[in-house]
Protein backbone atom coordinates (compact mmCIF):
# COMPACT_ATOMS: atom_id res chain seq x y z
CA UNK A 1 0.00 0.00 0.00
CA UNK A 2 2.89 2.15 -0.03
CA UNK A 3 3.30 2.72 -3.80
CA UNK A 4 3.42 6.19 -5.33
CA UNK A 5 1.23 6.15 -8.74
CA UNK A 6 3.26 7.79 -11.49
CA UNK A 7 1.21 10.21 -14.26
CA UNK A 8 1.07 7.73 -16.88
CA UNK A 9 -1.24 5.18 -14.79
CA UNK A 10 -4.72 4.44 -14.63
CA UNK A 11 -6.08 4.69 -11.60
CA UNK A 12 -9.40 3.16 -10.60
CA UNK A 13 -11.15 3.89 -7.84
CA UNK A 14 -13.42 0.76 -6.26
CA UNK A 15 -15.70 0.39 -3.44
CA UNK A 16 -14.58 -3.23 -2.10
CA UNK A 17 -16.64 -5.82 0.44
CA UNK A 18 -15.20 -8.70 1.36
CA UNK A 19 -16.68 -12.22 1.63
CA UNK A 20 -14.69 -14.48 4.16
CA UNK A 21 -11.31 -12.94 3.45
CA UNK A 22 -9.22 -10.29 4.85
CA UNK A 23 -9.64 -6.86 3.44
CA UNK A 24 -5.94 -7.01 2.79
CA UNK A 25 -6.78 -10.16 0.54
CA UNK A 26 -9.55 -8.93 -0.96
CA UNK A 27 -7.70 -5.71 -2.72
CA UNK A 28 -4.85 -7.94 -3.58
CA UNK A 29 -7.53 -10.18 -5.43
CA UNK A 30 -8.73 -7.59 -7.04
CA UNK A 31 -5.54 -5.67 -8.45
CA UNK A 32 -4.11 -8.96 -9.46
CA UNK A 33 -7.27 -10.45 -11.25
CA UNK A 34 -8.10 -7.15 -13.08
CA UNK A 35 -4.42 -7.23 -14.25
CA UNK A 36 -1.74 -10.37 -14.66
CA UNK A 37 -2.56 -12.38 -11.43
CA UNK A 38 -4.73 -15.58 -10.94
CA UNK A 39 -5.86 -17.96 -7.97
CA UNK A 40 -2.31 -19.50 -7.58
CA UNK A 41 1.72 -18.93 -8.39
CA UNK A 42 2.27 -19.61 -11.01
CA UNK A 43 5.93 -20.45 -12.77
CA UNK A 44 5.88 -18.45 -15.96
CA UNK A 45 5.38 -15.14 -14.16
CA UNK A 46 8.42 -13.62 -15.12
CA UNK A 47 10.07 -10.42 -13.25
CA UNK A 48 9.58 -8.52 -16.44
CA UNK A 49 6.26 -9.28 -16.66
CA UNK A 50 5.35 -9.02 -11.95
CA UNK A 51 6.18 -4.18 -13.37
CA UNK A 52 2.80 -4.82 -14.82
CA UNK A 53 0.81 -5.95 -12.24
CA UNK A 54 -2.17 -3.46 -10.79
CA UNK A 55 -1.15 -2.11 -7.25
CA UNK A 56 -3.34 -1.18 -4.48
CA UNK A 57 -2.29 2.12 -3.32
CA UNK A 58 -4.49 4.50 -0.89
CA UNK A 59 -7.96 3.07 1.18
CA UNK A 60 -10.54 5.02 3.03
CA UNK A 61 -12.46 2.71 4.42
CA UNK A 62 -14.16 0.18 1.98
CA UNK A 63 -12.38 3.20 -0.79
CA UNK A 64 -9.06 2.09 -2.31
CA UNK A 65 -7.47 3.26 -5.59
CA UNK A 66 -5.76 1.05 -7.44
CA UNK A 67 -2.94 1.66 -10.18
CA UNK A 68 -2.59 0.15 -13.18
CA UNK A 69 0.08 0.49 -15.75
CA UNK A 70 -0.58 1.92 -18.96
CA UNK A 71 1.06 -0.74 -20.85
CA UNK A 72 -1.65 -3.11 -19.62
CA UNK A 73 -4.06 -1.72 -22.00
CA UNK A 74 -4.95 -1.41 -25.94
CA UNK A 75 -4.46 2.43 -26.88
CA UNK A 76 -7.87 3.37 -28.43
CA UNK A 77 -9.55 -0.18 -27.14
CA UNK A 78 -12.63 0.27 -24.76
CA UNK A 79 -13.79 -3.28 -24.95
CA UNK A 80 -10.26 -4.16 -23.47
CA UNK A 81 -9.99 -1.77 -20.87
CA UNK A 82 -13.07 -2.81 -19.49
CA UNK A 83 -12.71 -6.07 -20.26
CA UNK A 84 -9.68 -5.55 -17.50
CA UNK A 85 -10.98 -2.54 -14.78
CA UNK A 86 -14.86 -4.23 -15.11
CA UNK A 87 -14.29 -7.95 -16.01
CA UNK A 88 -14.00 -10.70 -13.78
CA UNK A 89 -13.08 -9.75 -10.67
CA UNK A 90 -16.84 -8.95 -10.19
CA UNK A 91 -17.93 -13.03 -10.36
CA UNK A 92 -14.80 -13.77 -7.41
CA UNK A 93 -16.16 -15.75 -4.47
CA UNK A 94 -13.95 -13.70 -2.48
CA UNK A 95 -16.16 -10.28 -3.09
CA UNK A 96 -19.32 -9.74 -1.25
CA UNK A 97 -19.86 -6.59 -3.09
CA UNK A 98 -17.21 -4.92 -6.16
CA UNK A 99 -17.81 -1.35 -7.24
CA UNK A 100 -15.68 0.57 -9.58
CA UNK A 101 -16.55 4.47 -8.53
CA UNK A 102 -14.42 6.40 -11.28
CA UNK A 103 -11.70 5.84 -13.17
CA UNK A 104 -8.51 8.74 -13.96
CA UNK A 105 -7.64 8.41 -17.42
CA UNK A 106 -3.76 8.98 -18.02
CA UNK A 107 -2.95 11.35 -21.43
CA UNK A 108 -1.63 8.12 -23.38
CA UNK A 109 -5.44 6.80 -23.23
CA UNK A 110 -7.07 10.27 -23.50
CA UNK A 111 -5.19 10.84 -26.72
CA UNK A 112 -6.26 7.26 -28.12
CA UNK A 113 -9.83 8.10 -28.55
CA UNK A 114 -11.25 10.65 -30.73
CA UNK A 115 -13.79 12.48 -28.14
CA UNK A 116 -16.30 14.52 -29.50
CA UNK A 117 -16.53 16.04 -32.97
CA UNK A 118 -18.97 19.00 -32.02
CA UNK A 119 -19.34 19.10 -28.37
CA UNK A 120 -21.45 21.76 -26.24
CA UNK A 121 -20.00 24.90 -28.62
CA UNK A 122 -20.21 22.91 -31.84
CA UNK A 123 -23.90 21.98 -30.85
CA UNK A 124 -25.13 25.43 -29.72
CA UNK A 125 -23.53 26.63 -33.10
CA UNK A 126 -25.13 24.25 -35.21
CA UNK A 127 -28.30 25.73 -33.46
CA UNK A 128 -27.84 29.34 -32.96
CA UNK A 129 -29.17 29.35 -29.06
CA UNK A 130 -25.76 30.54 -26.74
CA UNK A 131 -27.40 30.64 -23.66
CA UNK A 132 -30.72 28.93 -23.17
CA UNK A 133 -30.61 25.09 -22.69
CA UNK A 134 -31.81 22.94 -25.83
CA UNK A 135 -35.20 21.69 -25.89
CA UNK A 136 -36.70 18.25 -26.81
CA UNK A 137 -39.27 15.42 -26.68
CA UNK A 138 -39.81 12.08 -28.00
CA UNK A 139 -43.37 11.35 -29.55
CA UNK A 140 -45.57 9.11 -26.93
CA UNK A 141 -46.33 6.34 -26.89
CA UNK A 142 -42.85 5.36 -27.54
CA UNK A 143 -43.64 2.88 -30.01
CA UNK A 144 -46.86 2.36 -32.06
CA UNK A 145 -47.14 4.74 -34.06
CA UNK A 146 -46.90 5.04 -37.77
CA UNK A 147 -43.84 6.60 -39.49
CA UNK A 148 -46.39 9.66 -40.27
CA UNK A 149 -47.82 10.07 -36.99
CA UNK A 150 -44.25 10.14 -35.56
CA UNK A 151 -43.79 12.99 -38.05
CA UNK A 152 -46.67 14.80 -36.94
CA UNK A 153 -46.23 14.51 -33.49
CA UNK A 154 -42.44 15.87 -34.33
CA UNK A 155 -43.46 18.83 -36.93
CA UNK A 156 -45.98 19.69 -33.75
CA UNK A 157 -43.15 20.27 -31.23
CA UNK A 158 -40.82 21.99 -33.62
CA UNK A 159 -43.55 24.46 -34.54
CA UNK A 160 -44.45 25.07 -30.73
CA UNK A 161 -40.90 25.54 -30.38
CA UNK A 162 -39.17 22.81 -29.18
CA UNK A 163 -35.25 22.42 -31.23
CA UNK A 164 -35.34 18.29 -31.66
CA UNK A 165 -37.12 15.39 -31.98
CA UNK A 166 -35.81 12.29 -30.48
CA UNK A 167 -36.69 8.84 -30.99
CA UNK A 168 -37.17 6.66 -27.60
CA UNK A 169 -34.91 3.50 -27.02
CA UNK A 170 -36.74 1.42 -28.21
CA UNK A 171 -37.54 2.68 -31.28
CA UNK A 172 -35.49 1.52 -34.15
CA UNK A 173 -37.03 -0.46 -37.07
CA UNK A 174 -40.05 -2.17 -36.62
CA UNK A 175 -42.94 -3.06 -38.44
CA UNK A 176 -45.17 -0.59 -37.90
CA UNK A 177 -42.20 2.07 -38.08
CA UNK A 178 -39.89 1.12 -40.49
CA UNK A 179 -36.55 3.36 -39.82
CA UNK A 180 -35.95 4.64 -43.29
CA UNK A 181 -39.87 5.61 -43.76
CA UNK A 182 -39.63 7.01 -40.61
CA UNK A 183 -36.75 9.18 -41.50
CA UNK A 184 -37.71 10.05 -44.36
CA UNK A 185 -41.47 11.47 -43.31
CA UNK A 186 -39.54 13.19 -40.24
CA UNK A 187 -37.07 15.15 -42.30
CA UNK A 188 -40.18 16.42 -44.36
CA UNK A 189 -41.62 17.83 -41.45
CA UNK A 190 -38.42 19.45 -40.08
CA UNK A 191 -37.84 21.25 -42.70
CA UNK A 192 -41.51 22.03 -43.43
CA UNK A 193 -41.35 23.75 -39.29
CA UNK A 194 -37.77 25.30 -40.64
CA UNK A 195 -39.73 27.65 -42.92
CA UNK A 196 -42.42 28.43 -41.10
CA UNK A 197 -40.33 29.40 -37.52
CA UNK A 198 -37.31 30.63 -39.43
CA UNK A 199 -35.19 28.44 -36.60
CA UNK A 200 -33.08 25.12 -36.93
CA UNK A 201 -34.38 21.84 -35.94
CA UNK A 202 -33.12 19.29 -35.89
CA UNK A 203 -33.90 15.04 -35.23
CA UNK A 204 -32.18 12.44 -32.99
CA UNK A 205 -33.00 9.64 -35.09
CA UNK A 206 -32.26 5.96 -33.36
CA UNK A 207 -29.75 4.41 -35.51
CA UNK A 208 -28.94 1.21 -32.69
CA UNK A 209 -29.11 -1.75 -34.74
CA UNK A 210 -26.17 -4.26 -36.03
CA UNK A 211 -22.86 -2.36 -36.61
CA UNK A 212 -22.91 -2.47 -40.64
CA UNK A 213 -26.37 -1.64 -40.36
CA UNK A 214 -25.98 1.25 -38.16
CA UNK A 215 -23.43 2.60 -40.89
CA UNK A 216 -26.38 2.40 -43.35
CA UNK A 217 -28.48 4.37 -41.21
CA UNK A 218 -26.27 6.99 -40.24
CA UNK A 219 -25.65 7.61 -44.16
CA UNK A 220 -29.54 7.68 -44.60
CA UNK A 221 -30.09 9.67 -41.99
CA UNK A 222 -27.44 12.49 -43.64
CA UNK A 223 -28.91 11.84 -47.26
CA UNK A 224 -32.07 13.47 -45.44
CA UNK A 225 -30.40 16.20 -44.60
CA UNK A 226 -29.57 15.37 -40.64
CA UNK A 227 -27.37 16.48 -38.17
CA UNK A 228 -27.90 13.78 -35.86
CA UNK A 229 -27.87 9.75 -34.98
CA UNK A 230 -28.60 8.38 -31.85
CA UNK A 231 -27.40 5.78 -30.44
CA UNK A 232 -28.19 3.04 -27.48
CA UNK A 233 -24.55 3.33 -26.88
CA UNK A 234 -24.52 0.24 -23.84
CA UNK A 235 -26.69 -2.09 -25.75
CA UNK A 236 -24.87 -1.71 -28.92
CA UNK A 237 -21.56 -1.76 -26.83
CA UNK A 238 -18.01 0.09 -26.70
CA UNK A 239 -16.68 -1.51 -29.93
CA UNK A 240 -19.67 -0.74 -32.07
CA UNK A 241 -20.20 2.88 -30.35
CA UNK A 242 -16.43 3.69 -31.65
CA UNK A 243 -17.24 2.21 -35.12
CA UNK A 244 -20.16 4.38 -35.47
CA UNK A 245 -17.85 7.65 -34.12
CA UNK A 246 -15.57 7.15 -37.08
CA UNK A 247 -17.96 6.73 -39.77
CA UNK A 248 -20.07 10.30 -38.08
CA UNK A 249 -16.83 11.83 -38.40
CA UNK A 250 -16.89 11.40 -42.41
CA UNK A 251 -20.33 11.97 -42.22
CA UNK A 252 -20.21 15.11 -40.22
CA UNK A 253 -22.93 13.97 -37.62
CA UNK A 254 -22.92 14.23 -33.88
CA UNK A 255 -23.60 11.15 -31.65
CA UNK A 256 -26.90 11.83 -29.10
CA UNK A 257 -26.35 8.94 -26.38
CA UNK A 258 -28.81 7.43 -24.79
CA UNK A 259 -27.84 5.18 -21.89
CA UNK A 260 -30.34 2.64 -21.74
CA UNK A 261 -29.35 -0.65 -19.45
CA UNK A 262 -27.10 1.24 -17.34
CA UNK A 263 -29.29 1.05 -14.28
CA UNK A 264 -28.06 -2.74 -14.60
CA UNK A 265 -24.91 -2.49 -12.90
CA UNK A 266 -25.15 1.67 -11.72
CA UNK A 267 -28.00 1.61 -9.61
CA UNK A 268 -26.78 -0.64 -7.04
CA UNK A 269 -24.53 1.48 -4.80
CA UNK A 270 -22.59 -1.23 -3.47
CA UNK A 271 -22.19 -3.29 -6.39
CA UNK A 272 -21.16 -2.74 -10.39
CA UNK A 273 -19.75 0.30 -12.11
CA UNK A 274 -20.79 3.72 -11.45
CA UNK A 275 -22.74 5.94 -14.58
CA UNK A 276 -19.64 8.30 -13.75
CA UNK A 277 -17.40 5.68 -15.30
CA UNK A 278 -20.13 5.16 -18.17
CA UNK A 279 -20.46 8.67 -19.04
CA UNK A 280 -16.04 9.28 -19.20
CA UNK A 281 -15.78 6.61 -21.70
CA UNK A 282 -18.77 7.93 -23.58
CA UNK A 283 -16.78 11.06 -23.79
CA UNK A 284 -13.38 9.51 -24.37
CA UNK A 285 -14.62 7.68 -27.37
CA UNK A 286 -16.84 10.95 -28.62
CA UNK A 287 -20.26 11.58 -27.78
CA UNK A 288 -21.59 14.96 -27.76
CA UNK A 289 -24.36 14.83 -25.76
CA UNK A 290 -25.47 12.07 -23.17
CA UNK A 291 -28.01 11.76 -20.66
CA UNK A 292 -27.08 12.23 -17.09
CA UNK A 293 -30.79 12.10 -14.90
CA UNK A 294 -32.35 14.87 -13.19
CA UNK A 295 -32.76 14.28 -9.63
CA UNK A 296 -36.52 15.56 -9.88
CA UNK A 297 -37.61 13.13 -12.06
CA UNK A 298 -39.17 9.42 -12.32
CA UNK A 299 -35.54 7.69 -12.67
CA UNK A 300 -33.11 6.76 -10.06
CA UNK A 301 -30.29 9.91 -9.58
CA UNK A 302 -28.98 11.59 -6.55
CA UNK A 303 -28.51 14.94 -6.57
CA UNK A 304 -24.86 14.41 -6.06
CA UNK A 305 -24.01 11.93 -8.47
CA UNK A 306 -26.09 13.61 -11.29
CA UNK A 307 -24.21 16.75 -10.69
CA UNK A 308 -20.61 14.55 -10.71
CA UNK A 309 -21.64 13.04 -13.72
CA UNK A 310 -22.35 16.86 -15.42
CA UNK A 311 -18.90 17.71 -14.34
CA UNK A 312 -17.28 15.17 -16.02
CA UNK A 313 -18.91 15.53 -19.51
CA UNK A 314 -18.98 19.30 -19.24
CA UNK A 315 -15.74 20.29 -17.85
CA UNK A 316 -12.28 20.79 -19.19
CA UNK A 317 -10.83 19.96 -16.21
CA UNK A 318 -12.66 17.87 -13.43
CA UNK A 319 -11.31 18.43 -9.72
CA UNK A 320 -10.79 15.52 -7.10
CA UNK A 321 -13.40 15.31 -4.73
CA UNK A 322 -14.81 12.65 -2.72
CA UNK A 323 -15.36 9.28 -4.90
CA UNK A 324 -14.07 11.48 -7.55
CA UNK A 325 -10.50 10.85 -9.07
CA UNK A 326 -10.48 14.11 -11.10
CA UNK A 327 -9.43 14.23 -14.98
CA UNK A 328 -7.62 16.23 -17.24
CA UNK A 329 -9.05 15.39 -20.56
CA UNK A 330 -6.41 17.24 -22.09
CA UNK A 331 -8.81 19.28 -24.95
CA UNK A 332 -11.02 16.80 -25.58
CA UNK A 333 -14.49 19.13 -25.90
CA UNK A 334 -17.34 18.88 -23.75
CA UNK A 335 -20.56 16.96 -24.51
CA UNK A 336 -23.93 18.07 -23.65
CA UNK A 337 -25.56 17.00 -20.75
CA UNK A 338 -29.04 15.57 -21.50
CA UNK A 339 -31.33 15.86 -18.39
CA UNK A 340 -34.34 13.36 -19.21
CA UNK A 341 -36.87 11.47 -17.57
CA UNK A 342 -40.35 12.71 -16.31
CA UNK A 343 -40.16 16.04 -16.81
CA UNK A 344 -42.60 18.39 -17.29
CA UNK A 345 -42.93 22.28 -17.29
CA UNK A 346 -43.11 22.41 -13.31
CA UNK A 347 -40.30 20.91 -12.67
CA UNK A 348 -38.01 23.14 -15.13
CA UNK A 349 -36.71 25.98 -12.53
CA UNK A 350 -35.49 22.84 -10.03
CA UNK A 351 -33.39 21.51 -13.13
CA UNK A 352 -32.13 24.50 -13.93
CA UNK A 353 -30.79 25.78 -10.32
CA UNK A 354 -29.17 22.76 -9.89
CA UNK A 355 -27.79 21.60 -13.45
CA UNK A 356 -27.51 25.34 -14.71
CA UNK A 357 -28.63 26.13 -18.07
CA UNK A 358 -25.66 24.45 -19.70
CA UNK A 359 -28.24 21.33 -21.07
CA UNK A 360 -30.22 19.56 -22.88
CA UNK A 361 -33.87 19.33 -21.74
CA UNK A 362 -36.18 16.28 -22.88
CA UNK A 363 -39.44 15.84 -21.75
CA UNK A 364 -41.14 13.46 -23.50
CA UNK A 365 -44.91 13.08 -21.76
CA UNK A 366 -44.18 16.19 -20.06
CA UNK A 367 -44.74 17.84 -23.90
CA UNK A 368 -47.44 15.19 -25.65
CA UNK A 369 -49.26 14.79 -22.05
CA UNK A 370 -50.43 18.70 -22.18
CA UNK A 371 -53.95 19.08 -22.34
CA UNK A 372 -54.40 21.15 -25.30
CA UNK A 373 -51.83 18.94 -27.19
CA UNK A 374 -48.30 18.44 -28.55
CA UNK A 375 -47.79 22.31 -30.12
CA UNK A 376 -48.96 23.34 -26.63
CA UNK A 377 -47.22 21.04 -24.30
CA UNK A 378 -44.20 22.25 -26.47
CA UNK A 379 -44.99 26.04 -25.97
CA UNK A 380 -45.11 25.36 -22.16
CA UNK A 381 -41.88 23.92 -22.11
CA UNK A 382 -40.21 26.71 -23.64
CA UNK A 383 -42.28 29.39 -21.08
CA UNK A 384 -41.31 27.48 -18.19
CA UNK A 385 -37.47 27.87 -19.06
CA UNK A 386 -37.97 31.54 -20.11
CA UNK A 387 -39.22 31.95 -16.86
CA UNK A 388 -36.58 30.40 -14.94
CA UNK A 389 -33.68 31.67 -16.51
CA UNK A 390 -35.36 35.39 -15.74
CA UNK A 391 -35.81 33.92 -12.28
CA UNK A 392 -39.99 34.59 -12.69
CA UNK A 393 -41.98 32.11 -10.23
CA UNK A 394 -43.79 29.98 -12.87
CA UNK A 395 -47.33 31.02 -11.56
CA UNK A 396 -46.45 34.83 -12.33
CA UNK A 397 -45.27 34.03 -15.76
CA UNK A 398 -48.08 31.65 -16.60
CA UNK A 399 -50.64 34.56 -15.96
CA UNK A 400 -49.53 35.44 -19.24
CA UNK A 401 -48.79 32.43 -20.98
CA UNK A 402 -51.81 30.82 -21.56
CA UNK A 403 -49.67 27.17 -22.51
CA UNK A 404 -47.85 27.07 -18.98
CA UNK A 405 -50.99 27.74 -17.24
CA UNK A 406 -52.73 24.37 -18.59
CA UNK A 407 -49.77 22.81 -17.93
CA UNK A 408 -49.50 24.06 -14.57
CA UNK A 409 -53.40 23.45 -13.85
CA UNK A 410 -52.63 20.11 -15.26
CA UNK A 411 -49.22 18.73 -13.75
CA UNK A 412 -48.66 21.25 -10.83
CA UNK A 413 -45.12 20.57 -9.31
CA UNK A 414 -45.91 17.49 -8.84
CA UNK A 415 -42.47 14.73 -9.18
CA UNK A 416 -43.37 11.58 -10.84
CA UNK A 417 -42.41 8.13 -8.91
Amino acid sequence: MNYRPMESDLICLFRVEPSEVSMEEALGRVASESSNGTWTEVTTMKPEIRRLSAKAYERDGNFVKIAYPVDLFEPGSMAQVFSSIAGNIFGMKALRNLRLEDVRWPREMVDSFMGPQFGIHGIRRMFNVRERPLTATVPKPKVGMTPEEHAKVGYEAWVGGLDLLKDDENLTSQKFNNFYDRVSASFKMRDRAEKETGERKSYLVNISAETREMMKRAKAVKDHGGEYVMVDILTVGWSALQTIREECQDLGLAIHAHRAFHSTFTRNTKHGVSMMVVAEAARLIGVDQIHIGTVVGKLVGPKKEVLSIRDAVENEEVKPGEHVLGQNWHGKKPSFAVASGGLHPGLIPDVIKMLGPQLVIQAGGGVDGHPDGVRAGAAALRQSIEAALQEIPLEEYAKKHKELRRALEHWGFVKPI
